[in-house]
């Protein structure tokens, strides 16, 4: 039984992609706040509370909904966007940062896919947006990022969006794959998630890459990006402000005059 809004879409653009849905009459996509790109006359917006999803019936359960949204940094509600006209129309969200934009088919992915906290960015109206905590102690005392995620549950389509570059791996059962919590994006709900700690005195001081990292096992899919946000984000931190100066020597210097810092 079909309990989704069957979407078809398109994914358009390289770098700073964005996914053009298109509605039936009466059709529904659910997408995170901010989003939003452009539409066509005859849709109408409405912002809920939770994801709008059956899993949600009842005050209680959107309590719930919304109780785990916010433990993932997300907002409390979501934004329906509904086609009320008689024809097909279009909606279409862009993503936030320079990357790649996923599509998952959750009715070919055994109905759930988990996924970092903030990659999610639409999905059909029916698919539940939950909370995903790992259930192992290692996991859930030094993942870092990858300690809360999200499930999306269903048999409709979703869509997902990863920094930089995205890879694709088919794991083998038993086979391991070692990752950097933040580059995870997803992965199916097979997958047995764990975390490592990364050893040697050297490694731990000096390595510059984290204490830990997760552990990925097969059978299943898994989705890795190459440029997390917070990645990105401690970069730009680290250039801004007092960066220009202490970038240090003559050229440092004569930088600063020239844009004005000279002072």
């Amino acid at each position: 039984m079909i309990n989704n809004h069957e979407i078809d879409y398109r994914i358009l653009g390289s770098e700073m992609q964005c996914v053009e849905i298109e509605l039936d009459p009466q059709e529904t996509v659910m997408a995170e706040p901010g989003s939003f790109m452009m539409m066509n006359d005859g849709i109408q917006m409405n912002t809920i509370f939770g994801d709008g999803s059956q899993q949600q019936s009842g005050i209680f359960g959107k309590l719930m909904s919304a109780g785990k949204r916010l433990l993932t940094g997300e907002s409390l509600f979501m934004t329906a966007y509904t086609n009320l006209g008689s024809g097909k129309k279009t909606v279409t969200f862009a993503a936030p940062y320079p990357g790649k934009i996923i599509p998952l088919d959750l009715s070919k992915r055994g109905g759930k896919i988990v996924c970092q906290k903030d990659s999610f960015l639409c999905a059909a109206k029916g698919v539940s947006v939950g909370l995903e905590f790992q259930k192992k102690l290692g996991a859930g005392l030094f993942g870092g990022e990858g300690f809360i995620m999200q499930k999306l549950e269903g048999d409709g389509m979703a869509f997902v969006h990863a920094g930089g570059h995205v890879e694709e791996r088919e794991l083998m059962a038993g086979e391991i794959l070692k990752v950097d919590t933040g580059c995870i994006v997803a992965f199916t709900k097979d997958i047995d998630y764990d975390i490592q700690f990364v050893g040697g005195i050297k490694n731990t001081l000096f390595g510059g890459e984290g204490v830990f990292f997760a552990t990925l096992q097969g059978p299943g899919k898994v989705w890795i990006q190459s440029l997390p946000i917070s990645r990105l984000a401690s970069r730009i931190v680290a250039y801004s402000g007092m960066g220009r100066r202490e970038e240090g020597g003559l050229l440092g210097g004569l930088g600063n005059i020239l844009d004005g810092d000279g002072n």
